[in-house]
């Protein structure tokens, strides 16, 4: 499998949190800190009379199988239908796959977008995350032709709910290939990396948490870096803020959860990153993306490593999906946080109707299914319709475009707002005449 490469800075591929070097933090930490440096981001602070609103986005790296997931064919032959039987869920009519039984339970919380159009997509994060088809996998040194991702706009024009946590925060184990950032928006509105931001709490200089209050010496390490962050006059500051508050480091302490929740989620890498997501959001982060692992959905076959094909590589990674997203919307919903809460759970495309001769299935642009959860919603449905072999779309198309104004009316975000391209011209948050999906609201 091959996932294009697209961004200069990526750190080791592990799911520890880890501390993260000087060099490093000099070169993202400072300039990424997702919109905490501009005035209009401030301002979201704890004393704003807004509503608190935010996003979970679970990246489903390497494309999952809707035939295998959400959008099964029972009926259909064998080399259609795949290994699986399917299962009733609590809304009549609509199956699921059997490796997905406790979503199946909260289908009436759920919605599933069975004609989502990624023919735009590839093998990458770019296109959906960020909602937009002109933003492409090019291989020529403009992947995404600048074009943001919808956690960067989220940064840009709605800032944090609760200053001075980051706006918009990755949790990937691999950051170039699963997280889209802010393309020619800038560096302001880059996703802050959530597995590198624990270690750099104790930089610059080695400076530890404890330490943190010889506020004197700090503030030297930061004055001394001003020289090299010129186009940032206010950044040290914004940066120091949140190195000395408690609530960036409490929101990733995932270990103070008691272990019956931590079990809830699943002791698996998307079952902690969910969990952590909760943490991010009640604190105030507005938007989360959460990567398991790396490509872990690209079933091509038996005989293809590493994931393998449907029964061998997808079977035992179903249920730690199912888990982590049941446990995040009775967790959110538990602590009032739900409604104010958009979840959505897909990957890059789908895979192909017909399966491999390797028991697998190739990749698939042509239609993808995904879900959605709470936001305030109307949920318990089923938005459109494939063909009898689950290949093509046969009602109620959604774009990538369609997805970008519905996360963005959610966040209460203008769907007219612009920003402003490196040429000083005006480009539109959503493209392509992209519409919310009004079934939702």
């Amino acid at each position: 499998m091959h996932l294009h490469q697209s961004s200069p800075l990526q750190p080791p591929p592990t799911d520890l949190l880890r501390v993260g070097s000087r060099r490093w933090f000099l070169q993202t930490g400072l300039a990424g800190l997702a919109g905490l440096t501009l005035a209009d981001v401030v301002r979201a602070n704890p004393s704003s009379t807004r509503d608190r609103k935010s996003v979970i986005l679970f990246w489903l790296s390497g494309g999952p199988s809707q035939i295998d997931t959400w959008d099964p064919k029972p009926d259909a032959p064998q080399e259609i239908r795949g290994p699986y039987r399917t299962i009733p869920t609590s809304v009549p009519g609509v199956r699921f796959c059997e490796h997905l039984p406790l979503q199946a339970r909260l289908m009436d919380k759920l919605t599933v977008l069975r004609a989502v159009d990624c023919s735009a997509s590839n093998h990458t994060p770019i296109t959906m995350q960020a909602g937009n088809p002109l933003a492409r996998r090019t291989d020529s040194g403009n992947d995404g032709g600048g074009y943001p991702s919808m956690g960067s706009i989220a940064a840009r024009f709605r800032g944090t709910n609760n200053f001075p946590m980051p706006a918009f925060v990755g949790l990937a184990p691999s950051w170039r290939a699963d997280v889209w950032g802010a393309g020619h928006m800038g560096h302001a509105y880059e996703p802050v990396n959530g597995g590198e931001l624990p270690g750099r709490l104790t930089l610059p200089g080695g400076l530890n948490v404890p330490r943190l209050q010889e506020r004197d010496e700090l503030r030297r390490q930061f004055d001394h870096l001003r020289s090299s962050l010129s186009n940032y006059p206010s950044l040290s500051d914004q940066a120091y803020n949140m190195l000395v508050s408690r609530r960036v480091e409490e929101a990733f302490a995932i270990d103070r959860e008691p272990d019956r929740l931590r079990d809830a989620y699943g002791r698996t890498s998307v079952g902690e990153k969910a969990l952590l997501a909760r943490r991010l959001v009640e604190a105030g982060t507005t938007f989360v993306l959460v990567s398991g692992r790396w490509g872990y959905f690209d079933h091509h076959g038996d005989d293809v490593p590493p994931w393998g094909g449907i029964q061998r590589g997808l079977t035992p990674i179903l249920p730690t999906i199912d888990q982590a997203l049941s446990a995040l919307i009775h967790d959110l919903e538990g602590r009032g946080l739900l409604d104010s809460t958009l979840i959505l759970m897909m990957g890059e495309f789908g895979r192909s109707p017909v399966m491999t001769a390797d028991a697998g299935r190739n990749h698939w642009t042509n239609v993808m299914s995904m879900l959605l959860a709470g936001g305030g919603l109307r949920h318990g449905q089923v938005i459109g319709t494939t063909d009898p072999r689950g290949g093509e779309i046969r009602t109620r198309r959604v774009g990538p475009s369609d997805l970008a104004a519905t996360v963005f009316r959610h966040l209460d975000i203008p769907l007219d707002t612009n920003w402003m391209g490196p040429q000083g011209r005006p480009i539109p948050i959503v493209t392509e005449g992209g519409r919310a999906i009004a079934e939702l609201f």
